[in-house]
This record gives structure tokens, sequence and C-alpha cells, in this order.
């Protein structure tokens, strides 16, 4: 009895017996340990891998379309078909891994339909207005219709030949990867965030882009919506007669939308702008209309074949100019932003991975074209050159890095 009651007035006073004293020496050693690594290993998964999406840690859409002009840039400098395969499946499969259920996001599917429609018509061009491509492999004769003397150096019809139909092959596919990646951005980035975080002297433009890249998914959603339902009450969703009946219900679609969207932008006070100085005026439009030209020649060199040397300082200079002058414009636009996103690192990583695929493609254009550049006259099969096909998985940073899209925010 006196055992037993030693040991309840023990616990009851917070004594703790052996075993009980083992334990908590365990937990405090443990403890300690665990402060002294710095992070537990729970915390130290969760910095290694990508978040569930929220408001909370969204990504920019600025990043997603850095990252798709990274991607387009370095297409613009190969017309190696292996490469330029590449660079589509890593867009591709970024899209799949961190696209949402949004009606954007559908578009991406449009995007790769029109590359491949932009591969046939480069294609059918040159077999009927032909090439300055010359060729040996004769491969077979078109009629040739005769054309008079002022339009001389154009034919319709004529011989056709290997090298002329690769060479339009490579060309096409250029074109198609390039509005491909586009088609990426456009999948990937939220209009509505991406129209927020403009800055303000270009809320306006913003708005009637952002409209119109949301018409297009839009539209899509429509049609196949509108042929669904068609299938489902055992009407042919095929033919001009039923390309005709589906048109009209897709026009008065974005009718209603066009109207809806003039009427909430009325509703929040479109259109007001604040005074600001005249020299201020001037100055912002100096600045910016300089900006924008010195973007488009610099943006113009890093397209070209040969302007990578011009290219980088013209759009360096032209993006200073213009953001100074879009900072002084902003001073006429009088709303305020509600929850901006925050470029954060992740946003860094996916804007960085597209930016370190376009200059690691221009750094190898410049130092091994022919790598790049598969032979057409004579013909030569095409060969995955190491360094640029590594190069371009970079690209592939945010499929691993970018927030996980969650079922709340597909729903949204």
């Amino acid at each position: 009895m006196s055992t037993a009651r030693g040991v309840s007035t023990a616990s009851a006073r917070g004594v703790p017996t052996a075993p009980a004293r083992d334990v908590s020496e365990a937990s405090v050693r443990g403890v300690s340990t665990a402060s002294a690594r710095g992070v537990s290993p729970a915390s130290a998964r969760s910095v290694f891998t990508a978040p569930e999406a929220s408001r909370a840690n969204a990504l920019h859409a600025g990043a997603w379309w850095l990252w798709a002009l990274g991607l387009a840039v370095a297409a613009s400098r190969t017309t190696d078909p292996l490469l330029l395969g590449l660079l589509v499946g890593v867009a591709g499969y970024v899209v799949a891994a961190r696209r949402t259920d949004a009606p954007w996001s559908r578009s991406y599917g449009a995007f790769v339909k029109l590359g491949l429609f932009v591969v046939g018509l480069r294609v059918v061009f040159s077999l009927l207005l032909g090439s300055p491509i010359p060729g040996e492999h004769v491969l077979f004769t078109l009629p040739e219709v005769p054309l008079p003397d002022w339009v001389r150096g154009v034919r319709i019809g004529g011989r056709v030949t290997a090298e002329q139909l690769v060479f339009a092959l490579y060309d096409g596919a250029k074109l198609a990867t390039l509005l491909i990646c586009v088609g990426a951005a456009n999948a990937l980035a939220n209009p509505a965030r991406l129209l927020k975080s403009l800055p303000g002297a270009l809320y306006e433009a913003g708005v009637a882009v952002v409209v119109a890249m949301t018409f297009a998914p839009n539209v899509v959603a429509d049609v196949a919506r509108l042929r669904t339902a068609r299938r489902l009450r055992g009407r042919p969703a095929g033919g001009v007669r039923a390309v005709l009946q589906i048109g009209l219900p897709v026009l008065e679609g974005a009718l209603e939308r066009s109207v809806a969207v003039a009427a909430s932008m009325d509703a929040r006070g479109y259109g007001r702008t604040a005074r600001v100085p005249a020299a201020v005026r001037r100055t912002t439009n100096v600045l910016t209309l300089g900006g924008l030209l010195g973007v488009c020649a610099g943006s113009y060199g890093l397209l070209a074949a040969e302007g990578a040397a011009y290219g980088l300082p013209l759009l360096g200079a032209g993006l200073l100019a213009a953001m100074a002058g879009l900072r002084l414009g902003g001073r006429r636009t009088v709303r305020t932003r509600y929850r901006p996103d925050r470029w954060g690192a992740r946003a860094w990583l996916v804007a960085g991975s597209g930016v370190a695929v376009a200059v690691l493609m221009i750094w190898a254009n410049a130092y091994a074209p022919e790598a790049l550049h598969p032979g057409v006259v004579p013909l030569e099969a095409p060969e995955l050159p190491l360094w640029p096909a590594v190069s371009v998985l970079v690209g592939l940073v945010p499929a691993f890095v970018a927030p996980v899209p969650s079922v709340k925010e597909n729903n949204a």
C-alpha cells in the first residue's frame, strides 16, 4: 500500500520514474539533435519538392512567358529536326505536368495542330512555287505554268527535288516550334494574373491583349462542347453543314462574353486617368517609344541568323528605357492591385531556365553553326549534337519546381 501510494504521489508531483526519465531524455536528445541540424526531415523534403499550388504561392504569369520565349529563341537558332523535336517535347512535357483545367489551358492542342498545318503549308508552297535551293535528286516534275517576263524568278510548277523538300520541312518545323512554344505559354500562364502584373501604363493595352488571348481558347472550348452535344443528339459533327451550324452559337457566345467584359470594365472605372505635368508626359512617350523600338530591334537581332552581336545590347538598352518610361507612365493610372503576385524563387528558376536555354543555343550557334544546321546541299542525315541537346533539357526545370496544380485551382 505504501509503495503504491508513493508511486502515485510521485506521479502526482510530476517526478518521473526511471522509464519515463529515459523517454524524456531521449526526446530531449532528439529535439536537440534536430535543433542542431536546423531542419526536420519533413521540412527538408518540402524544400526540394514542388508544393501544391494555391493563391499564396501561385507562379508569376510572366515567368511562364519568359520561359516559353527562351525556348522560342532557341528554336530560331537551329534547323535540326532532332533539336526542334526535343524542344517540342520539353514544352509538351512541362505543359502536361503543370497546366490546369482552365479554358485557356486547353488551347495547347490547337497550337500543335496549327504548327503541323504550317509545316504542311510550307511544303505545299515549296512544291507549287519552287525553291531557290539547288538540287540534283529530282523526285518528280509538275506541269509548269508559263509566266510573263516581269515576274522573272518566280515559277509555278516544274521539277521537285529532294533537297527542296527537305529544306521546306526544316524551315516549316522551325516555324511550327515557335508557335508551339507560344502555345505552351498561353496554356500555362493565367491571362487575368498576367493582366494584373502589367505596369499601370500598359493596363489599357494589356486588357486588349488579354481579351484577344482568351478569345481563341474560349472559342476552342465552345466548338468542342457544341460538337459533343451534336454527337449526343445523333447529329454529324463534321462537314461543311455542321461547321456552319456550330459557327452561329460560337459567335453568339463570343458576343455575350464581349458584352459582359465591357460591362465589368465600365463598372470598375476602366479608362480613368490622373493629370500629370506635360514634361512628364513627353519624357514618358520618348522613353517608352524608344525603349520599345530598341526591344523590337534587339529581338529581331536575336531571332535573325547573325544578329546576336548587336541584338543583346539593343535588347538590354531598350528594356531599361521602356521600364523607365512605363514607371513614369504609371502615374496616370489611378488603380490599385489586390494581392499582387510575387516574383519568388520558383519564378526565377522557371524564367531562368528558359533564358539559359536561349543563351546556350545562341552560344552554340556562334561557335558551331554546322552542328545546329544539317546540310541540305548535299543531303546529310541530321545528328543530335550533345551539348545543345543537354542545354535544351534545362527547359524541363519548371516541371519539377513549379507548384503542382490543385483541384481547387482547376475548378477556379
